[in-house]
């Protein structure tokens, strides 16, 4: 595939208001994967839409944070709901390259309203896949964004993000025009509803930091590299593929201890929260032997016959690549933490200098 395989094409981000899709517009616009005709924010969310579109009206490239002309003609912003299949049909007319980054993630509110979960979750995915069938409309990729909790799920949010992987998975029989391929991720550093910034608030106002289990531990990854991690599956992902990148994890006492530091807050065990488990997995033992290594990220294969392309490589792994597995030191967790400047960025500047 070309170096720059985004060039001229109209691409969509549903649930673009988000943290990582606030980010994918970012990237997208910085050129990195080519310069696209149009890119389209779609979300439910006026206030979210109107925000976001104040920010990219008042950047100038004196910022350096990006080169951005033409704002009229190339970011446009469009309100609508994944859950709604005519909202979904239409915007897809103006598609070439669609990211489903739209979700209800938050594990406990998708516990309380599971139905409403899979709406969003299950039958925003549906939705789009039937919009492409019934109106053979010419997108040409689909990137679904899961999480490592559709992994082995025990949670609603798990569980629906399962069934969307399988969703976008078979649509590829539906739509062999299309590629449909998915990503799946661990923990995001900062995003919205993560552990990260529920601990810097709890610092903030002195502690104590809640944890749920002290021996839970959790993938670490920061919203550059899931973006990475989508761009590397629009580059090289085969249809049906998902891709998984090969994530450091860390004890969350760990990650607590080196957002503290030397202040004198102290840890609280409150147990484990409805549907929250104490390790996570990003490729499970079944999957384990239909995922190949693809650089920095591994390929789990699809389970369908009629969808996998056969592959001559080894599988990568021998076993479930957990969260439990090749932890970081606490050194290791604090350097990690600091490399991304999560304090610099998200506390007060002085504190910020424990990091540093």
């Amino acid at each position: 595939m070309s170096d720059k395989p985004l060039d001229g094409k109209r691409l969509l981000i549903t649930g673009g208001t988000g943290s990582l899709g606030k980010l994918l517009v970012q990237r997208l616009l910085s050129g990195e994967m080519g310069d696209p005709a149009t890119i389209i924010v779609f979300s439910r969310d006026e206030a979210k839409q109107h925000q976001m579109r104040l920010d990219y009206l008042h950047r100038t490239a004196a910022t350096d944070e990006i080169i951005f002309h033409n704002f009229q003609q190339k970011l446009r912003f469009w309100i609508g709901d994944v859950r709604d299949f005519d909202s979904v049909s239409s915007v897809l007319h103006e598609s070439d390259v669609v990211f489903n980054a739209a979700a209800m993630k938050q594990v406990p509110t998708c516990e309380y309203f599971p139905f409403e979960a899979a709406r969003t979750n299950v039958g925003g995915a549906e939705n789009i896949v039937k919009a492409i069938q019934q109106h053979r409309l010419p997108v040409e990729t689909v990137v679904g964004i899961s999480t490592d909790k559709a992994c082995k799920p025990v949670n609603v949010m798990g569980m629906t993000k399962a069934l969307q992987e399988r969703v976008f998975i078979q649509a590829n029989m539906r739509c062999p025009d299309t590629r449909f391929i998915c990503v799946r991720y661990g923990n995001v550093l900062a995003s919205r509803g993560s552990v990260i910034p529920l601990f810097i608030d709890q610092i903030r106002h002195g502690g104590p930091v809640t944890i749920t289990a002290p021996e839970m531990t959790r993938f670490l990854l920061s919203l550059n590299q899931a973006v990475d991690t989508v761009f590397a599956a629009v580059r090289s992902g085969r249809p049906g593929e998902t891709y998984v990148p090969a994530a450091p994890s860390a004890l969350v006492t760990d990650m607590a201890a080196a957002l503290i530091g030397d202040r004198a807050i102290e840890m609280s065990v409150i147990g484990v929260r409805p549907g929250e488990k104490v390790h996570e997995v990003m490729v499970s033992e079944e999957e384990a032997h239909r995922t190949v290594r693809r650089g920095d990220w591994f390929a789990i294969q699809p389970m369908l016959p009629e969808v996998m392309e056969p592959d001559a490589e080894m599988p990568a792994l021998e076993r479930e690549f957990s969260s439990a597995d090749h932890l970081l030191t606490t050194e290791g967790t604090r350097q990690l933490l600091a490399d991304h400047r999560l304090l610099l960025e998200q506390l007060e500047p002085a504190e910020g200098e424990l990091l540093r």
